[in-house]
């Protein structure tokens, strides 16, 4: 009898097959994480988590950030496009009908951006996804938000929306927590590391929190940040369309 060739085990497909690591990218997939909030989640010791987490990164499967409310404090997070793709490959290879299918928003859906300033980060994600859903015939509610909302809209905010994806603001200044305070939302998804860190209650919303960088913190004049504008909504735009469709369509879930 001939030998077998054996094609070899894609390499997410190994990663994932570990019990920690697996447990770690199912945290890591529902929220960016500190190694101490990781630690507790999966209840085993941080040099094992931090181990695996090395093994993570350098799969390329989880990247590292500086925390921009304590610099000596990192985000982790898990680059959900490259795990698409690499599963889909795997799935595909394995039987071609195990495609994966695109995904379409649910109706009555409710989004909120929540960022410090309300002038860069929230109002760009919040445009982006009332422009991916629009794409789909479908209208959900998305509102933005900030803790300290800036007097108004950082220009850059409004050219990249216009210049890369075609989206004109409506004229509008940054909105307070106030604003948004008596409307109940399916979902909730902080921008900010500093805005995270202020305890809020946001009823039977489920929570997320994306560890972005503010784009206008890039220094120089608004050309000298607009690359970090354009950087922030690329990254805005691929986390969005990993949104989970069941936290856009069900409430009571925390």
């Amino acid at each position: 009898m001939g030998r077998i060739d054996r094609t070899p085990v894609p390499l997410l497909m190994r990663m994932a097959a570990h019990p920690l690591r697996w447990a770690l990218m199912t945290e890591l997939a529902s929220s960016d994480r500190r190694v101490r909030e990781l630690v507790a989640a999966v209840d085993e010791p941080q040099n094992l988590v931090s181990y695996h987490l090395r093994l993570l990164r350098s799969a390329g499967l989880v990247t590292a950030r500086r925390s921009s409310f304590d610099g000596r404090d990192s985000y982790y997070h898990l680059d959900l496009a490259r795990c698409a793709t690499a599963f889909g490959d795997a799935a595909t290879a394995l039987h071609p009908a195990l495609a994966p299918m695109k995904r379409r928003w649910s109706a009555n859906s409710s989004v909120l951006f929540l960022c410090t300033g309300n002038s860069a980060r929230s109002p760009i994600a919040e445009a982006l996804l009332r422009h991916r859903a629009g794409g789909d015939g479908v209208v959900i509610d998305v509102a933005s938000a900030g803790s300290h909302p800036a007097p108004r809209l950082h220009p850059n905010t409004v050219r990249v929306l216009r210049e890369d994806y075609g989206i004109d603001l409506e004229p509008r200044r940054p909105r307070p927590l106030d604003a948004v305070a008596d409307r109940r939302f399916d979902l909730v998804i902080t921008l900010c590391d500093k805005i995270r860190e202020v305890p809020r209650d946001h009823g039977s919303a489920v929570t997320t929190h994306w560890s972005l960088p503010d784009p206008s913190a890039a220094g120089g004049d608004d050309g000298a940040s607009y690359p970090a504008f354009r950087r922030l909504a690329i990254e805005l735009d691929t986390r969005i369309g990993f949104i989970p469709p069941q936290t856009t369509t069900t409430r009571g879930v925390s």
